[in-house]
């Protein structure tokens, strides 16, 4: 079955049904919307319901077999444990006080509502030195009492391969065959926390960011703010560190001291970074819905071809 590619102009029709969508469910919860802005538009179509001061997420491209229900329960996870944090006194960005706290859904769309957080466009990222936040972060994500999946980021990586399989002109054989056989010998570590511990039984895991926390946070005047929790998971922490060198690591190790977490456990991250390339490479499944992705995603192909193999699990 193959998928065609969306054009420009599909994908400015996709946005402007998201920026409806939102405008839409905003004014049915009561909110002034007279002016909305495209913040982003990417995997999700991010909306300023202005005047008021909300922004709207409406997820637009979506992995195989994902539907609504199943984005809302993954929404429903994220607001969880954002809302949590910030209870705790966390720089984050939170979700809306002003609309109920759950997953909106309108036009066959699921959206969350957060806060409206003015950007300091003259604060630049120090991506390596604000590794040392997500030691904070983990410190704090410790005692997180709800139920979370494991791994749930790389989880999804069968599902792409599978559609990798039925559409071949995504992914160049070579690159599909070593990302079928990768995923043979991470798949069964890391698709389980039993896989997991029983391939690394001494490092512990937690409730973490699962998407990179050094490049998802937001940089305000008053300082930095934790954003985009979207892939949430149990997992180990290195997951969270992958790509950041020995330079970041040995941040985040000298934090995670003064935070009491762990420090880095050097063979679980060299995994984990392999782990991270595999799944961008699967992530060329979504090519079709975001044809811009493989532009993107070509350095990232280039350096996992020359990366040993599964990590050095194989």
């Amino acid at each position: 079955m193959t998928i065609q590619h969306l054009t420009p102009s599909d994908i400015a029709t996709r946005k402007a049904r998201a920026v409806a969508a939102a405008t839409s469910a905003g004014r049915a919860l009561g909110l002034e919307v007279t002016d909305p802005k495209v913040l982003h538009d990417v995997f999700s179509v991010v909306v300023h319901l202005a005047p008021s001061p909300v922004v709207v997420r409406v997820p637009v491209v979506l992995p195989p077999g994902r539907d609504v229900a199943s984005v809302a329960a993954r929404q429903a996870r994220e607001l969880a444990v954002v809302a949590w944090l910030a209870d705790r006194g966390l720089p984050i960005v939170r979700p809306s006080p002003l609309v109920p706290r759950e997953p909106v859904q309108q036009d066959g769309l699921s959206m969350t509502f957060w806060e409206f957080v003015e950007v300091d466009a003259s604060r630049q990222p120090d991506f390596i030195a604000e590794a040392a936040l997500a030691a904070d972060l983990h410190a704090a994500l410790r005692d997180y009492p709800g139920e979370l999946p494991f791994l749930s980021p790389f989880t999804a990586v069968s599902t792409f391969l599978a559609r990798l399989e039925e559409n071949p002109g995504l992914l160049a054989p070579a690159d599909l065959e070593r990302a079928r056989s990768e995923w043979a010998v991470l798949g069964p570590v890391l698709s389980s926390r039993e896989g997991f511990t029983k391939a690394f039984p001494n490092v512990g895991i937690q409730p973490i960011h699962g998407d990179a926390p050094s490049y998802n946070i937001l940089r305000t005047a008053s300082g930095v703010r934790y954003a985009d929790f979207e892939e949430v998971t149990l997992g180990p922490a290195e997951w969270d560190l992958a790509f950041l060198g020995p330079e970041g690591a040995a941040i985040y190790n000298e934090a995670a001291a003064r935070a009491g977490v762990r420090p880095l456990d050097p063979a679980v991250l060299r995994v984990m970074e392999t782990a991270g390339m595999l799944q961008m490479a699967a992530c060329h499944a979504l090519v079709p819905q975001l044809p811009m992705l493989a532009e993107g995603l070509a350095p990232a192909l280039q350096r996992w071809r020359t990366m040993p193999f599964a990590g050095g699990l194989g």
